[in-house]
């Protein structure tokens, strides 16, 4: 032990010596996760010590910690996690729905007060005590040590089927090396003598046919497995040696992954953007886009619907972010991190909802025309029949070169006429509105919606080529964040080879993701992500924010925070983790559960006979597995709080190791030693100034009163208490 420290200034003077946290932390030696703590007090109503957020006090990787080569790997890790397929197919879904450009207010305005802070949250508490979701919660809160359990478990639900997804882009990737493309057209089937198409997908649509037959061969209910599809099986497979190899060295490979996975997809987006505004139609897309509907934004639904996606979008409470950001340098400047990668996150849906609606827009005055063309035929056919008479058609209008205002002039005028038998006629209106208003999200717009768009795209299997190709890196880009988020807390809880359990875990995840490779496979899928992650997280994050804002305390925690950065956040966080964050969590908590109470449990089946989607309710073993998804992923939450809070499983606060009990004694022997050789040199040893730098004193709850180390249940002002790694006891 450092012999000119206040503690042994106390062993040889009368004088009363005050110690910060961080001078009796900066006393210990580098350690790894059964590195010692000390007991800062007792939170009101608690039994259990709150740990301080502060390890060991030494800047960099002292632990042995791996780290980021430089920052911009780091930036592009949190920006590949967070930026994933929801900024494709979610965000534009729900800005069409829920008033276009009016949207964005609720979406900007929920953003600032839950999203960045909570965003920022977690990467502090992650650089600060350089752990995994498990070890930092239990660093900060015991008796709430199953946060990171619960983190690790949505993890690993979501993990296994957001990997299905990129199967399927892998597929369509290698389906879309040839020209015409597969989906552009209906396939025939022979009848004798006569070639016919094929009935179902005449019925819907040759993009709907190839996916919903071609690609899952999807049964008709989810009681009918239909055994293993063995084309989605081998793409699994492959996306899984994909995320192997991207995260098997840990943030060494994966780092040097996110230079292309996080960039290429800016690229692809950016090639989209320029080609769809040169394409007719895409002006009247995004314009229909962008039309704000301000009514809309004094629902409640809408601003659910926007807390929610702020919430998933960042990638609050999977455990990540602070994965992540636990193999930065203590002093790195976390604010600017959560405010830079939070603001590229919100460009990226606004550059994607562009792409997506300057395509669906040409998309849209594509199948205007061929209504346009189809229906002049109906009334052409009429007239020759005598239904309609000549009279009716204006006489301007050509047939062979029929405008969309020509068509609605003369459908107008036969409306008029032929009121009593209009219905009759079969005749549709072809407004371009209408075909703007057909909302389309998650694979029904990448996989339908989009894919029929690029098959009118000059050089359409170019486009394809990239669009799945984009799709695969923004999947991957979230995959090793969340493997990330898995492998971590189990590498700093057990010494294991990285290597070894990035294997196993995707060798694991592979077999338990058969389930989404039978024919039936999309309704798990569908059924995974409505209830493995929802309400699960944002319980998740809502004790994430309590354990760090009131039961650690907003004070100490910026106090922590004005240590590490060098300068105090701004007061406007203190209000948002202490205040706004808990109550607009817990009103998001309470409208996801009656959301999930008033709306049935089902799932859209495809019913091969009509060509369609219908409805259908769950069968009560799947609204027993649905509903064991949300248990399983809360359980550990009360488990591990009974557990600490009856002393059934000890958190090591209470006792010291046997090597930190022998390290003391030989400290103390050299100490010993060492004076006896300064008393005869006639030198007091508490003379000269200590070697460590300078601490302020460490304040409370109250920020006004300076902590002192207690030991409860002793006389004793100093007792030191050693944490023996509490993820390993879980």
């Amino acid at each position: 032990m450092p012999k000119n420290t206040k503690v042994t200034q106390r062993e040889h003077s009368n004088e009363p010596v005050t110690e910060s946290v961080a001078d009796l932390l900066s006393l210990e030696h580098p350690m790894d996760y059964k590195s010692s703590q000390m007991s800062m007090g007792l939170s009101p109503g608690s039994t259990a010590p709150v740990k301080a957020l502060l390890p060991s006090p030494d800047p960099d990787a002292e632990d042995g910690r791996p780290a980021w080569n430089n920052k911009l790997e780091y930036i592009l890790a949190q920006v590949g996690f967070s930026v994933g397929l929801g900024n494709v197919w979610r965000f534009p879904y729900l800005c069409q729905k829920n008033g276009g450009g009016a949207y964005l207010v609720p979406y900007f305005i929920l953003l600032l007060l839950i999203g960045i802070p909570l965003f920022f949250l977690e990467l502090a508490v992650g650089q600060r005590i350089r752990r995994g979701s498990i070890g930092v919660w239990n660093y900060v809160y015991p008796q709430l040590g199953g946060i990171g359990v619960s983190s690790l478990m949505v993890c690993g639900f979501v993990g296994l089927y957001y990997n299905v997804i990129i199967g399927w882009s892998i597929f369509y990737f290698f389906q879309s090396f040839q020209y015409p493309l597969p989906w552009a057209e209906c396939p025939f089937q022979r009848n004798g003598s006569q070639a016919i198409v094929e009935p179902e997908c005449e019925k819907s649509s040759a993009t709907t046919y190839f996916w919903y037959r071609q690609t899952l061969n999807i049964t008709s209910s989810i009681d009918d497995t239909g055994g293993l599809n063995w084309r989605m099986t081998l793409s699994l497979l492959v996306a899984w040696i994909l995320v192997c190899l991207a995260v098997i060295k840990g943030i060494q490979s994966s780092g040097k992954v996110m230079y292309f996975s996080s960039l290429f997809p800016y690229v692809v987006l950016f090639c989209f953007l320029v080609r769809g505004l040169m394409m007719k139609g895409a002006v009247d897309g995004i314009a229909h886009m962008f039309t704000p509907k301000l009514e809309k934004m004094l629902e409640p639904q809408v601003w659910r619907e926007a807390a929610t996606q702020v919430f998933f979008a960042l990638g609050l409470g999977f455990g990540g972010v602070i994965a992540f950001s636990s193999y930065n340098k203590r002093d790195n400047n976390c604010h600017f991190d959560a405010t830079l990668v939070s603001i590229i996150n919100f460009v990226t849906s606004i550059l994607a909802t562009l792409v997506v609606f300057a395509v669906l827009g040409f998309k849209a005055n594509v199948m205007n025309e061929k209504c346009v063309v189809e229906n002049a035929e109906k009334i052409l056919g009429f007239v020759n029949m005598g239904v309609l008479s000549k009279e009716l058609i204006p006489p301007h209008i050509n047939f062979s070169h029929l405008s969309a205002q020509d068509y609605q002039e003369m459908y107008g005028v036969i409306k008029t006429v032929k009121e009593d038998t209009f219905d009759q006629l079969g005749l549709d209106a072809c407004l371009l509105e209408d075909e703007l208003n057909k909302a389309v999200q998650g694979t029904g717009l990448a996989f339908i919606a989009f894919t029929e768009a690029m098959t009118h795209f000059p050089a359409s299997p170019f486009w394809s080529v990239m669009f799945f190709f984009m799709l695969i890196n923004l999947g991957l880009g979230s995959m090793i964040g969340t493997m990330t988020g898995i492998t971590t807390p189990i590498l700093d809880a057990f010494k294991i080879r990285k290597e070894i359990l990035c294997v196993v875990c995707c060798i694991i995840a592979f077999l338990l993701g058969l389930l989404f490779v039978q024919r039936s496979g999309n309704y798990f899928v569908t059924m995974f992500d409505d209830y493995s992650a929802g309400l699960p997280l944002t319980v998740v994050v809502i004790l994430e924010n309590v354990s760090v804002a009131w039961i650690y305390g907003t004070k100490r925690f910026m106090q922590d925070l004005e240590d590490m950065l060098g300068f105090r956040p701004y007061s406007f966080y203190y209000y948002m983790w202490r205040y706004v964050s808990p109550a607009v969590l817990i009103v998001l908590i309470i409208a996801t559960v009656i959301e999930m109470a008033v709306s049935p449990a089902g799932y859209n089946a495809w019913v091969e006979a009509e060509g369609s989607e219908s409805f259908h309710s769950y069968p009560p073993w799947a609204l027993a597995m649905a509903y064991s998804l949300i248990v399983v992923a809360m359980l550990p939450l009360p488990i591990v709080f009974i557990v600490r809070h009856f002393n059934l499983i000890s958190d090591g606060s209470n006792k010291l190791s046997v090597s930190y009990r022998k390290g003391m004694m030989k400290d103390i022997s050299n100490l010993e030693e060492q004076d006896e050789q300064r008393f005869i040199l006639s030198k007091n040893p508490s003379a000269a100034p200590s070697p460590m730098p300078a601490h302020r004193a460490y304040l409370g709850p109250g920020g006004t009163q300076e902590m002192t180390n207690t030991n409860y249940g002793t006389s004793t002002k100093t007792g030191y208490q050693n944490i023996g790694s509490p993820e390993s006891e879980l």
